[in-house]
């Protein structure tokens, strides 16, 4: 399994963790806000309908949905968000991108020093790392849910250009073009998915050792729970064996 699938488990099950204190919904909501700027029908403005998607995914009560939806489309939540990308690096050299929706850059871009800097890493300049990554739609599906063969067909068909089955788990990539149709057809058939989001797939991975990976997934942490911080994705591999010893 890919670095980035370990990733996108790890917050996967994060998730709920933040969903129970409200912050992932104070994210989402953000999302949200800025996603209505261009249009408050999600029919037409594929950004809302995944922003309300991955908000719905939470559990985020549906008034503030709409109430978010309202402050972006009305532009009357008196905050002037825009989307920044912040790029460095973490241990062992491994490529780090942060998407982030900011109403402050100089605040958001200090605070990402500090944390760069105390997690073993170095926030860079714009482009450092851009270059080595691509994004893309990704989805990952229990092997238990499907079989291998009816699964792959459906989501070619649907349009995905990658698909593999490692450790228990269908990871699926496509374009962000191709995204919605093939979340639609997983839908549609009633499989689960446990990730299904827009990210940053990386060309290459570094591979860590143990004290890499707690080095990296640290900061990756800390990132993540940083309030203006969207995404997060790297190019780190961890062996399975490196991973289920952190784990455990």
């Amino acid at each position: 399994m890919s670095g980035h699938s370990h990733w996108a488990g790890i917050k996967h099950k994060k998730a709920a963790i933040d969903a129970k204190r409200g912050k992932l919904w104070s994210k989402l909501a953000r999302n949200i806000i800025m996603a209505a700027k261009s249009g408050a029908d999600p029919d037409m403005n594929l950004s809302l309908r995944y922003a309300i998607d991955k908000a719905k995914e939470a559990n985020m009560p549906k008034d503030s949905i709409e109430k978010a939806v309202k402050k972006g489309s009305g532009n009357d939540d008196g905050t002037n968000y825009e989307e920044v990308l912040y790029e460095g690096y973490g241990a062992n050299g491994v490529a780090v991108m942060c998407e982030t929706l900011t109403d402050n850059r100089n605040r958001t871009a200090s605070e990402l020093r500090k944390i760069f800097d105390t997690k073993n890493g170095v926030l860079g300049v714009g482009g450092c790392v851009a270059w080595m990554f691509t994004k893309k739609g990704m989805f990952t599906v229990a092997d238990k849910e499907v079989d291998e063969e009816s699964l792959m067909e459906l989501v070619l068909e649907a349009g995905a250009d990658d698909f593999e089955h490692n450790e228990g788990i269908y990871e699926i990539t496509c374009s962000v073009e191709a995204f919605q149709d093939v979340k639609n057809a997983l839908t549609e058939k009633g499989i689960k998915t446990e990730v299904a989001e827009l990210t940053q797939i990386p060309s290459n991975y570094v591979e860590l050792d143990e004290e890499g990976a707690r080095k990296v997934l640290a900061l990756m942490e800390e990132l993540e729970d940083q309030d203006d911080v969207q995404n997060v994705s790297a190019n780190f591999d961890i062996p399975d064996e490196i991973m289920k010893k952190l784990s455990s």
